[in-house]
């Protein structure tokens, strides 16, 4: 009976240590959270009219696609480009990229998502992705993708006007 027992303690003993030394994709075992990031990034974007200065599309400068227009980032999501005579309507948000969905090398970025339901021979065509944020200031954010299709790398930069 003692031994039916020590057999019985020592497997539950080492399932138990077995299930702790499980760890998750994260090194340090704590979620990522860039809810207040966000939260900045939002409040930024949504202050003011932005202007695209630097659009490379797998290596073309195609910035000059969108000379003249100004983006309005709107709190209810949606995104609205015009240059006074033509105007483009899409969405926008930001979300918090765990996961490795998209071509990123991290997994714990930002994601800057761009969507405007045009043909696919539009250039606003061009500017629908899954942007990672490189960096981002109440007047500047700098956006990059890169491909996975054919591997080019596309950047997009906005400053406010």
């Amino acid at each position: 009976m003692k031994k039916v027992f020590n057999l019985g303690f020592i497997l539950m003993l080492s399932i138990t240590l077995m299930s702790s030394m499980c760890s998750s994709d994260d090194d340090d075992g704590t979620p990522n959270n860039n809810s207040q990031q966000i939260a900045e990034i939002e409040n930024d974007v949504q202050s003011g009219t932005w202007r695209i200065t630097s659009f490379i599309d797998s290596g073309q400068n195609e910035t000059s696609d969108f000379s003249g227009y100004d983006f309005s980032f709107n709190s209810d999501g949606s995104l609205v480009a015009t240059n006074g005579t033509n105007t483009q309507t899409g969405t926008w948000s930001i979300t918090d990229d765990d996961s490795s969905d998209d071509d990123s090398s991290s997994d714990d970025d930002i994601d800057f998502n761009i969507s405007f339901p045009t043909p696919s021979n539009s250039n606003f065509e061009d500017l629908n992705d899954d942007w990672d944020i490189v960096t981002s200031t109440s007047t500047r954010i700098e956006l990059i993708d890169i491909s996975g299709g054919n591997g080019g790398t596309d950047t997009l930069i906005f400053e406010k006007n």
